[in-house]
């Protein structure tokens, strides 16, 4: 168990060493860092290529943790705070960026002071202004958004590039929503956070992992941490139907039965399509009112250890 760094950096990496060398050598050489004792934690996800040019740094203490198997870019971010949590006795902060260089090393040290100015009393996340990635890929991401608020009411524009004082990464790690979505799990725990303008850098080499289908798995995962929200919304959306439904057959039976005014057939005929509406909407409510109950009866007690079934190995240098 070591004592001696204050700062951590956790990096999940699939096969792109060499982007994650390039970005250790440019944190080497940030002149704000130099105060700071860093150990980095490089968490490689089942990378099936060789690993080369095998990560090593004159200045940083690197810790790289070889999962067994791919198992994602958010649960390796908690298989990394919890192997940092269970085996560091001083934390300091814990700094969550990719490894590729889109999360800029000279943006570290504007987190950090953000971390400060908070008095280290919540996580600071880094909002992009602006980003470098493609037009069909900006608009996914922005459709993405809109559905996500549209469903859940809150609004996701952060990633997972961020600082977590000391105090905060214990807490952090109980949240059973973290193995899903590291930023969502943060905002529904109520752990205080804010949020710094950066820009998105550039990547530094190949092309990114992140493409039409990961973008909608992630949003996925995302609205499954706010399932809360996600019920009462679609309870909200239910209700209003069945009453739209119900004022409907009332105003074509009067039309029918006291004006007079409705066509032969054409009232019968409407007031079982809508019916049919009714009883659906009625079904979905059924549906997710047993969804609710059932996730709120299960109750598991968290596991600060859990990361260590999914290591395979560990390479150290210090």
């Amino acid at each position: 168990m070591h004592s001696d760094f204050d700062l951590h950096l956790l990096t999940p990496v699939f096969n792109d060493w060499e982007s994650l060398q390039i970005l250790i050598s440019e944190i080497e050489k940030q002149d704000n860092l130099q105060p700071f004792t860093i150990k980095m934690v490089i968490v490689n996800d089942g990378s099936t290529d060789e690993i080369g040019p095998y990560p090593k740094s004159n200045k940083i203490a690197l810790d790289i943790l070889h999962l067994k198997s791919n198992v994602g870019h958010q649960r390796s971010i908690a298989i990394g705070l919890q192997y940092i949590v269970d085996t560091q006795k001083e934390i300091g902060r814990v700094i969550v960026l990719d490894s590729d260089g889109e999360d800029k090393p000279e943006d570290i040290y504007h987190l950090i002071q953000a971390c400060n100015e908070a008095n280290n009393s919540e996580i600071i996340f880094a909002k992009r202004d602006k980003r470098n990635e493609s037009t069909i890929f900006k608009l996914s991401y922005f459709t993405y958004k809109l559905i996500f608020r549209a469903l859940t009411g809150f609004s996701m524009n952060y990633g997972n590039f961020s600082c977590i004082p000391e105090k905060l990464v214990k807490p952090l790690i109980f949240q059973a929503d973290i193995w899903n979505h590291f930023a969502g799990s943060v905002f529904q725990s109520k752990i205080p956070y804010k949020s710094i303008l950066l820009n998105r850098g550039k990547r530094y080499r190949g092309v990114s992992k992140m493409n039409l289908n990961g973008l909608i798995l992630h949003g996925l995962s995302a609205i499954s941490i706010y399932f809360d929200a996600f019920t009462i919304r679609i309870l909200k959306g239910s209700f209003l139907g069945i009453l739209i439904g119900l004022i409907f057959i009332l105003s074509v039976l009067y039309q029918k039965l006291v004006a007079g005014t409705a066509i032969p057939g054409w009232a019968s005929s409407l007031i079982l399509i809508v019916s049919g509406i009714i009883l659906q909407l009625f079904s979905v409510t059924l549906i997710v009112l047993l969804l609710q109950l059932s996730k709120r009866k299960t109750l598991s007690p968290p596991d600060n250890h859990l990361y260590k079934a999914f290591i395979e190995s560990i390479d150290s240098s210090n």
